[in-house]
């Protein structure tokens, strides 16, 4: 396994994270004596492959059900001092509701302290001002105590709200979501490491394109490496990244990740051919002033009629025409209107009841945006998705 340094927190961090929120037996809290022994031994499995492996940092949330629970059967097995432990807890509006879910979390983990914990899921404006104006207090008081290390955040916000919570300067770490297909968020991985901050990529395999069941033209345009190592090696290839999370389900799920590792020394020569493919097949696809300028002016989905989330909508839709990446732009298009603020925004259903013309008043596109969201629509519609932790 290789290391880098995780930042302020002096942490050496594996570059691969075991992240804990598929190998649960279900995303509601049950009592320990209801889960089955066969999903008891496969978390444990998982846990003690990922540390033999040399993959130490464990990472968890209150939130995601059984989650925390199945780990702390596992943890008092292994040595302590060599575990990074990492459980995420979402920011309320009262501190003290706050502290005593972080509680409830050290118990179910059977832990006298955590090295990491995350302020979990500060996506917007509200969440962001519950933790700077309480939550955050808790937490250096649950550090000062001993029983936490060092104090981050998670985010699925916009940009500019995450860019608020790193230039505070209050938190040593960052769980974010940036992957070749979407680098949107460069400029607060920038931010968090003039600041030295940990960084942590959120999801690289799920997030960053469903790359466990990459398209046919996907796995051609990343050869010779598969879309998974591909996304891998282009994360790690900026140092600025330190880790990144794989969420196993069953202890082989770390085996393709594993072959990055190889391959860094010589990501400068492997990278750019790969990348020149991708590129030149989204050019031809969409055309290279699509490419180029297809975000441009776009508005926010709160200044949108009926809160059409425009910019996600169409970056679904250039994944799906350019590398036939349809089945995520099907799984993440119908989150829109079920997710709250994970995923905020509607979809494109009701365009025929809406006048997108004044919103779109800044875009080179304003005439061939509404026929490209009805084009997705089409190819997108399906059942409403939900999240995860509410299934």
């Amino acid at each position: 396994m290789l290391y880098r340094r995780f930042g302020r927190t002096n942490l050496q961090m594996p570059v691969f994270s075991c992240g804990g929120m598929r190998y649960q037996f279900k995303w509601q809290d049950v009592p320990l004596q209801e889960i089955p022994v066969d999903s008891q031994q496969n978390l444990a499995n998982i846990i003690y492959r990922a540390v033999d492996l040399g993959i130490n940092h464990l990472e968890t949330a209150r939130f995601y059900g059984t989650s925390e629970m199945q780990l702390g059967q596992v943890l008092p097995n292994l040595d302590r001092e060599k575990l990074i432990v990492q459980t995420k807890v979402t920011p309320c509006s009262d501190p003290q509701e706050f502290r005593q879910i972080f509680d409830k979390s050290l118990a179910y983990l059977e832990l006298d302290y955590v090295d990491l914990l995350g302020l979990h899921g500060i996506n917007n404006q509200e969440l962001l001002d519950y933790s700077i104006g309480g939550c955050l207090q808790v937490a250096k008081e649950l550090q000062a105590q001993g029983k936490v290390r060092f104090i981050g955040f998670s985010t699925h916000a916009p940009l500019e709200i995450i860019l608020q919570a790193v230039n505070s300067n209050e938190f040593d770490y960052i769980n974010l979501h940036w992957y070749y297909i979407n680098q949107w968020n460069w400029p607060a991985i920038e931010a968090a490491n003039r600041l030295d901050m940990g960084v942590f990529i959120i999801s690289p395999a799920n997030k960053g394109g469903m790359l466990y069941q990459p398209s046919p033209k996907l796995v051609e345009l990343c050869q010779p490496l598969s879309p998974m190592v591909f996304n891998d090696l282009f994360c790690l290839s900026h140092s600025q990244v330190h880790t990144l999370s794989i969420g196993a389900a069953q202890p082989s799920d770390f085996d393709e990740h594993l072959k990055t590792l190889e391959l860094l020394d010589r990501a400068d020569e492997i990278l750019p051919p790969i990348i020149a493919k991708l590129e030149k097949a989204a050019i031809d696809t969409l055309g290279e002033d699509w490419v180029k300028t297809w975000d441009t002016n776009l508005p926010v989905w709160e200044n949108t009629p009926g809160n059409i989330n425009i910019k996600l909508i169409l970056w679904l839709l250039n994944l799906a025409l350019a590398y036939d990446m349809v089945e995520y732009g099907k799984m993440r298009y119908n989150l829109l209107g079920n997710a709250d603020h994970w995923f905020p925004g509607n979809r494109a259903d009701k365009l025929e009841e809406l006048d997108l013309q004044e919103c779109l008043g800044n875009s080179p596109h304003r005439e061939k945006i509404p026929l490209m969201l009805s084009k997705a629509h089409t190819i997108f519609k399906g059942e409403e998705v939900k999240r995860l932790s509410q299934s």
